[in-house]
């Protein structure tokens, strides 16, 4: 998620102007003297009727509905803007950009100051199926099963063909002991299976790290918090007093988050100025550049391996991407989410929210992460058996090429 200032500030002005047009609409609509044209010259004048689009057919749809709807009346202006603007939304055709209506902006925020109830899993939508992008570490779907790359094909009785996120995530959200039943194909299986799982509190864990016996430290990295940064760098603290220099980031099950927090991590191993993402517009716009602040604490001492799969996505790809472009770190684990556009959350009214697609990332060596993910210098399968056994092949991986460094330059 970026909340860049001034891309903020744009896409607010873009915001507020469609408000304007409905909020004109509601004098406007109702005065059947008054053309198209005109209410487009008042809602702005600047513009030329051409660039106008012509809102006739809306107003004409809000008035029918007055004169002719059964039990119109109960479903209040607000109601309708909400559906209007969600319509609006709903044409870009993109997963990410969403509306959040006061409940919904609600829930969103909670989840982003990291603590709900839920069940904890990340999810998303492609080509028309509910996916798994990750369980969180230690919720309810961690424990009751749930894995990375599942697709959900019920919610209770409920089918998710087509459904869109908000839509399931209310169907799964509820309230704290309650039981929810998701019918779940795992990855690799031909047959579904139901799974049970207990509403609860969903504290949202953010890092965990420690030195191993065997010298190797771990920084495993669940999300790309608010505070996420800061306590990255109390763990790069601890790294440096080992005087370890053999480094495994597990980034494996972390769906993404703040923009700044995977730019300030990676700033711990590049020198100053070196590219770590960049924020490509499309349509012959300039690219952003995001680049490293050089903490550079490391030099070219260390030897790092980042575990991914496909429940890391969106920060998590950028902060792989760059370190191995840069030649910074091995990749081992499976493809990742491939989650590569950028999102703006926008306030459009003091209980309501905007989350739209602004732009898509590229590595620093301008590879698209976009649907088709990183995928690892050395691909290693996790099964539902290891899963269920207690085993760890990306991590045993992991530890054996870190400790025999296959040297990147």
């Amino acid at each position: 998620m970026n909340l860049n200032n001034k891309n903020y500030i744009k896409i607010t002005t873009g915001v507020l102007f469609v408000l304007i047009v409905f909020g004109a609409g509601f004098f406007l609509g109702f005065n059947k003297q008054m053309s198209s044209e005109k209410i487009s010259a008042f809602i702005n004048p600047d513009v030329t009727t051409e660039d106008q689009a012509d809102f006739a057919p809306f107003w004409k749809v809000w008035n029918t509905i007055d004169q002719k709807f059964p039990g119109a009346s109960e479903i209040s202006s607000e109601e309708r803007v909400y559906g209007a603007i969600s319509g609006l939304i709903g044409s870009l055709e993109d997963p990410y950009s969403q509306f959040f209506e006061p409940d919904q902006a609600k829930t969103f925020e909670e989840e982003i100051s990291g603590n709900f109830v839920g069940i904890g899993v990340e999810i998303d939508t492609k080509n028309g199926t509910l996916n798994v992008i990750a369980p969180l570490t230690d919720t309810p779907a961690d424990k009751a099963g749930i894995l990375s790359g599942d697709i959900i094909l019920k919610i209770d009785e409920v089918s998710t063909e087509n459904i869109t996120i908000d839509e399931a995530v209310k169907l799964i959200r509820g309230e704290k002991g309650t039981t929810v039943t998701l019918s779940v194909l795992h990855k690799g299986e031909k047959s579904p299976v139901d799974i049970k799982i207990v509403r609860d509190t969903i504290n949202i864990p953010t890092l965990d790290s420690k030195l191993r016996d065997d010298g190797v430290y771990v920084v495993s990295l669940y999300n790309f918090s608010a505070n996420s940064a800061n306590l990255f760098r109390n763990a790069m603290k601890k790294f440096q007093a080992s005087k370890s220099d053999k480094l495994i980031i597990d980034l494996r099950g972390n769906p993404g988050g703040y923009l700044n927090a995977a730019v300030d991590m990676v700033s711990w191993f590049l020198p100053g100025g070196k590219t770590i993402a960049i924020e490509d517009f499309g349509g012959g716009k300039e690219q952003k550049l995001y680049r490293s602040s050089g903490y550079n604490a490391f030099g070219d001492n260390l030897h790092i391996v980042v575990l991914i799969d496909q429940g890391s996505a969106s920060a998590s790809e950028i902060v792989a991407g760059a370190l191995r472009d840069h030649k910074k770190a091995i990749l081992v684990g499976e493809q990742s989410y491939g989650k590569g556009s950028v999102q703006e959350v926008v306030k459009v009214t003091p209980t309501t929210l905007f989350k739209v697609t602004v732009a898509k990332w590229l590595t620093p060596l301008g590879t698209s992460i976009s649907l088709k993910g990183l995928t690892p210098d050395f691909v290693v399968k996790l099964t539902k058996d290891d899963v269920t056994n207690k085993r760890d092949p990306q991590m045993e991986k992991a530890l054996k090429v870190v400790k025999n460094w296959p040297g990147i330059k």
